[in-house]
Protein backbone atom coordinates (compact mmCIF):
# COMPACT_ATOMS: atom_id res chain seq x y z
CA UNK A 1 0.00 0.00 0.00
CA UNK A 2 1.44 3.18 -1.06
CA UNK A 3 0.97 6.11 1.12
CA UNK A 4 1.82 9.92 0.45
CA UNK A 5 1.61 12.82 1.26
CA UNK A 6 1.32 16.52 -0.32
CA UNK A 7 2.78 19.49 1.55
CA UNK A 8 1.36 22.35 -0.76
CA UNK A 9 0.71 25.99 -1.39
CA UNK A 10 0.21 28.56 -4.25
CA UNK A 11 3.48 28.13 -5.70
CA UNK A 12 4.90 25.00 -4.83
CA UNK A 13 3.78 21.74 -4.26
CA UNK A 14 5.66 18.72 -2.57
CA UNK A 15 4.87 15.19 -2.77
CA UNK A 16 6.61 12.69 0.10
CA UNK A 17 6.07 8.72 0.20
CA UNK A 18 5.99 6.76 3.39
CA UNK A 19 7.95 3.26 3.16
CA UNK A 20 6.13 2.18 6.68
CA UNK A 21 3.18 3.29 8.29
CA UNK A 22 5.46 4.30 11.20
CA UNK A 23 8.10 5.78 9.57
CA UNK A 24 10.06 8.82 7.90
CA UNK A 25 8.96 9.78 5.09
CA UNK A 26 10.71 10.60 1.46
CA UNK A 27 10.40 13.37 -1.15
CA UNK A 28 9.57 11.84 -4.42
CA UNK A 29 8.35 15.01 -6.06
CA UNK A 30 8.20 18.61 -6.62
CA UNK A 31 6.18 20.73 -8.31
CA UNK A 32 7.13 24.20 -8.45
CA UNK A 33 3.96 27.28 -10.37
CA UNK A 34 6.34 30.50 -10.32
CA UNK A 35 3.45 32.14 -11.07
CA UNK A 36 1.93 31.71 -7.90
CA UNK A 37 4.38 33.94 -6.56
CA UNK A 38 3.83 37.27 -9.00
CA UNK A 39 2.66 40.53 -8.08
CA UNK A 40 0.08 42.14 -9.51
CA UNK A 41 2.54 44.20 -12.03
CA UNK A 42 4.50 41.40 -12.93
CA UNK A 43 1.18 39.63 -14.52
CA UNK A 44 -0.08 42.06 -16.10
CA UNK A 45 -0.11 45.58 -17.64
CA UNK A 46 -2.94 46.88 -17.13
CA UNK A 47 -3.87 49.04 -14.26
CA UNK A 48 -7.21 47.52 -12.72
CA UNK A 49 -10.22 49.22 -13.66
CA UNK A 50 -12.75 51.45 -11.59
CA UNK A 51 -16.26 49.55 -10.44
CA UNK A 52 -19.25 51.41 -9.07
CA UNK A 53 -20.31 49.75 -5.90
CA UNK A 54 -24.94 49.95 -5.16
CA UNK A 55 -24.32 53.20 -3.72
CA UNK A 56 -22.41 54.50 -6.80
CA UNK A 57 -19.37 55.25 -5.10
CA UNK A 58 -16.72 54.45 -7.51
CA UNK A 59 -13.80 52.20 -5.91
CA UNK A 60 -10.74 50.55 -7.60
CA UNK A 61 -11.44 46.32 -8.91
CA UNK A 62 -8.69 43.94 -7.04
CA UNK A 63 -6.88 43.03 -10.25
CA UNK A 64 -4.22 41.27 -8.62
CA UNK A 65 -6.55 39.18 -6.32
CA UNK A 66 -7.99 37.88 -9.44
CA UNK A 67 -4.62 37.30 -11.05
CA UNK A 68 -3.45 35.53 -8.09
CA UNK A 69 -7.24 33.63 -7.36
CA UNK A 70 -6.68 32.19 -11.28
CA UNK A 71 -2.95 30.86 -11.03
CA UNK A 72 -4.08 29.43 -7.38
CA UNK A 73 -7.08 27.72 -9.47
CA UNK A 74 -4.73 26.64 -12.44
CA UNK A 75 -1.65 25.26 -10.15
CA UNK A 76 -4.51 23.19 -8.08
CA UNK A 77 -5.52 21.62 -11.31
CA UNK A 78 -2.20 20.68 -12.34
CA UNK A 79 -1.51 18.99 -8.55
CA UNK A 80 -4.67 17.08 -8.84
CA UNK A 81 -3.96 16.08 -11.99
CA UNK A 82 -0.88 14.81 -11.06
CA UNK A 83 -2.53 12.71 -8.32
CA UNK A 84 -4.82 11.71 -10.10
CA UNK A 85 -2.35 9.91 -12.72
CA UNK A 86 -0.69 8.29 -9.58
CA UNK A 87 -3.71 7.23 -8.27
CA UNK A 88 -5.04 5.60 -11.95
CA UNK A 89 -1.81 4.21 -12.43
CA UNK A 90 -1.82 2.73 -8.76
CA UNK A 91 0.80 4.67 -7.22
CA UNK A 92 -1.13 6.38 -4.73
CA UNK A 93 -3.41 4.26 -2.23
CA UNK A 94 -3.27 7.16 0.52
CA UNK A 95 -3.16 10.67 0.86
CA UNK A 96 -1.96 12.95 3.79
CA UNK A 97 -2.90 16.95 2.13
CA UNK A 98 -1.00 19.94 3.88
CA UNK A 99 -2.02 22.66 2.36
CA UNK A 100 -1.90 26.77 2.95
CA UNK A 101 -5.85 27.46 4.11
CA UNK A 102 -6.96 29.24 1.42
CA UNK A 103 -5.15 26.50 -1.28
CA UNK A 104 -6.34 23.60 0.34
CA UNK A 105 -9.98 25.06 -0.10
CA UNK A 106 -8.77 25.69 -4.07
CA UNK A 107 -7.32 21.92 -4.10
CA UNK A 108 -10.85 20.33 -2.51
CA UNK A 109 -12.24 21.96 -5.69
CA UNK A 110 -10.29 20.52 -7.97
CA UNK A 111 -10.39 16.55 -6.87
CA UNK A 112 -12.20 13.96 -8.47
CA UNK A 113 -14.34 11.76 -6.28
CA UNK A 114 -12.52 9.17 -6.46
CA UNK A 115 -9.15 11.27 -5.27
CA UNK A 116 -11.53 12.25 -2.65
CA UNK A 117 -11.55 9.03 -1.24
CA UNK A 118 -8.06 8.04 -1.05
CA UNK A 119 -7.47 11.41 1.45
CA UNK A 120 -6.71 9.92 5.26
CA UNK A 121 -6.30 14.00 6.50
CA UNK A 122 -5.79 17.16 5.87
CA UNK A 123 -4.05 19.94 7.85
CA UNK A 124 -3.99 23.49 7.04
CA UNK A 125 -0.85 24.79 7.46
CA UNK A 126 1.38 26.01 5.09
CA UNK A 127 4.69 23.76 5.73
CA UNK A 128 6.18 23.66 1.94
CA UNK A 129 9.71 25.08 2.97
CA UNK A 130 9.42 23.04 5.87
CA UNK A 131 11.97 19.73 6.26
CA UNK A 132 10.52 16.21 5.61
CA UNK A 133 11.34 15.46 9.39
CA UNK A 134 9.13 18.28 10.33
CA UNK A 135 6.64 17.84 8.33
CA UNK A 136 6.44 14.16 9.40
CA UNK A 137 6.03 15.26 13.01
CA UNK A 138 2.74 17.43 11.61
CA UNK A 139 1.24 14.15 10.63
CA UNK A 140 -0.38 11.26 12.40
CA UNK A 141 2.18 8.65 14.15
CA UNK A 142 0.86 5.90 11.80
CA UNK A 143 0.00 6.67 8.73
Amino acid sequence: MSTWILAADNSRARIFAAEKAAGPINEIQTLAFPEGRLHEGDLTTDKGGRGHDAMARAHGLDVEQVHRQENAERFAGLVCETLENARGSGDLDKLYVIAAPAFLGVLRKHQSPPLRQLIAGEIDKNLTTHSPEDIRKALPDFL
